[in-house]
């Protein structure tokens, strides 16, 4: 068979020729050159990255009769006889079928003699991890003091698996998933000493699809190679792999926007009838999903794009998504993505994640609905408060006396919603604890049940309190006024619901957080001395709030926090 896979003819054969992996690369060609390399080494990371190369490089180094130097020569028969795994001072040994203590054993008993044809005689034990604890012991002694001339290289994809005493034995490199571009800049090189055309999309999405592995890249570049007639397109490289084009994700996507589920659903049937990998459709999808997102919040990252290439269709996308919709739809995909792992029938959890992203439309629309109304009120706002600054009102002459009591009004009024101190009295005296506990102990799914059906409103009773309640009224203490005023504007969606789940209607009464401290100490207060709460006074407290109508509609829109008012 004169033919050779992609991945083998590319082997790395030095350092410099290894992807992706410079912070390991520099570091051990450092150690060659100055002589100061360790008896030991644990190279861990993903399949694929360069690991069992970088070890035979190393070994080559190490062992090159024109060392020191940085890089093996590939021409002395020490380097030529380590390639070609004629030399046998160089043993790879697979931990997977040699796990056993006999064959540790046995290397424990040969490492003792010098090598027969090289400097240094390297032990290269693949997939470490799979040795038994037996094993792991009997290697202990001998990994701690091996002999001068002896190297051992442990290489792993689950480091957490191998024992303490073994890896604080070893000088540790972590290797990393390969960058998207270091693959893809890397297969082009190959294409094109290769003499095969591949299109720049079809090669980004094999690199999407070997997750950061070199080798994963290279065999399914070979599959495509192989699938191909005269270039290797997206479409060949979609079929081999199973992924799904760019334009039916966003198909598919601008259906759900649209809240046309039907259409989504009749697009995934025919994915799944032309044999599209229904889990590589998930993982395609979020990783769209999440380049929409990048590209929304910094169009300048394109190079960053992992999934998608910004056309027409894909920037069309990034206007009309919201952020929110975005990170809801991901969550979803990613919940589908477990639980498929553990079914069957993926079809019908991709369906159901489908149904509920469709869903969130209403919600984020609601959003930024609400959202835009309550910009457009505070532009006005602004437009209206900068018009009177430049041209004032003309003061009216009024006595001295009559005038300062109304700065003195303004003054000490900071409120723009009314307390109702007599309803809150009424249902204070005919409260009782098993009324609030009922609105506790269903308050959470309550809120729950608001927040899917009417957001903003949801968003107003985030920071609210059930503090007091009737047979047929609840009293609400919010943390600033604004919310106060907010909760009346949505009370005809609020009461309905929180019906359904107490089994009654009851009135809400909102009422600011110190407002409610100081009515409650006052009732108790006048409770304990046996005299009923004074509803005159409180009456007089609330025409004393009256206040400038454009004052009072900047604080319902700004919060008393954000404005100031100057006499």
């Amino acid at each position: 068979m004169s033919y050779q896979a992609l991945y083998r003819v590319w082997r790395p054969k030095n350092f410099e020729d290894v992807v992706g992996q410079s912070h390991i690369t520099r570091t051990l060609q450092n150690a060659i050159e100055q002589n100061k390399f360790s008896h030991a080494y644990l190279f861990s990371g993903p399949r694929g990255t360069g690991k069992t190369s970088a070890a035979k490089i190393f070994a080559k180094a190490v062992n090159c009769e024109r060392s020191p130097g940085n890089e093996p020569c590939n021409e002395c028969p020490a380097c030529l006889g380590i390639q070609d795994g004629s030399i046998s001072d160089v043993i790879e040994i697979d931990a997977a079928s040699n796990n056993g203590v006999e064959q540790i054993r046995e290397i424990r008993d040969k490492v003792k003699y010098a090598p027969s044809a090289l400097d240094y005689k390297v032990y290269i034990v693949d997939e470490v991890h799979m040795l038994s604890i037996g094993a792991f012991n009997a290697l202990l002694k001998t990994l701690e003091e091996p002999p001068q001339h002896v190297i051992f290289i442990l290489a792993t994809t689950e480091p957490h698996k191998i024992p303490l005493t073994i890896i604080s034995r070893c000088q540790r490199f972590d290797f990393k998933r390969i960058s998207q571009q270091s693959m893809v800049d890397q297969m082009e090189k190959i294409a094109g000493e290769e003499g095969v055309q591949v299109a720049r999309g079809a090669l980004e999405v094999v690199a999407l699809a070997a997750e950061g592995g070199m080798r994963d890249a290279l065999s399914l570049l070979d599959q495509a190679i192989s699938y191909s007639e005269d270039e290797v397109t997206l479409d060949d490289v979609l079929a081999v792999t199973g992924s799904v084009s760019q334009q039916k994700l966003a198909a598919i996507l601008q259906a759900l926007r649209a809240q046309d589920v039907k259409e989504a659903l009749q697009q995934v049937d025919v994915l799944i009838q032309h044999g599209k990998d229904i889990g590589r459709f998930v993982f395609d999808m979020i990783y769209y999903l999440r380049d929409v997102l990048l590209y929304q919040s910094t169009p300048g990252l394109e190079q960053n794009l992992e999934r998608a290439l910004p056309d027409e269709q894909f920037k069309s996308l990034t206007e009309t998504l919201s952020a929110q919709w975005i990170q809801q739809a991901i969550q979803e995909l990613n919940q589908c993505q477990r639980e498929m792992k553990w079914t069957t029938s993926p079809k019908v959890f991709i369906e159901i994640a489908l149904l509920n992203i469709a869903d969130l439309k209403k919600e984020a629309a609601g959003d930024s609905g609400a959202v835009e109304q309550l910009t457009r009120k505070i532009d006005e706002l602004e437009r209206e408060m900068k018009q009177l600054k430049q041209h004032p009102p003309a003061a009216k002459e009024q006595p001295a006396s009559a005038s300062q009591p109304k700065r003195s009004q303004q003054r000490n009024n900071k409120n723009g919603y009314k307390v109702p101190y007599e309803r809150i009295r009424q249902v204070l005296s005919a409260a009782s604890k098993e009324e609030i506990k009922k609105v506790q102990d269903q308050w959470a799914n309550f809120m729950e049940s608001l927040k899917r059906n009417n957001a903003p409103a949801h968003a107003t009773l985030l920071n609210s309190k059930p503090r007091a309640a009737s047979e047929n009224g609840l009293v609400l203490a919010f943390r600033y006024d604004i919310h106060c005023s907010l909760a009346m504007d949505h009370q005809q969606t609020i009461e309905p619901l929180l019906a359904e789940y107490i089994g009654k209607h009851v009135t809400i009464i909102p009422i600011p957080e110190p407002k409610w401290q100081e009515v409650r100490e006052e009732y108790i207060r006048k409770q304990n001395e046996g005299e009923e709460p004074d509803a005159e006074s409180e009456g007089q407290k609330e025409e004393e709030d009256e206040e400038d109508p454009l004052i009072s509609e900047a604080r319902k829109l700004a919060g008393d926090d954000r404005i100031t008012i100057h006499d």
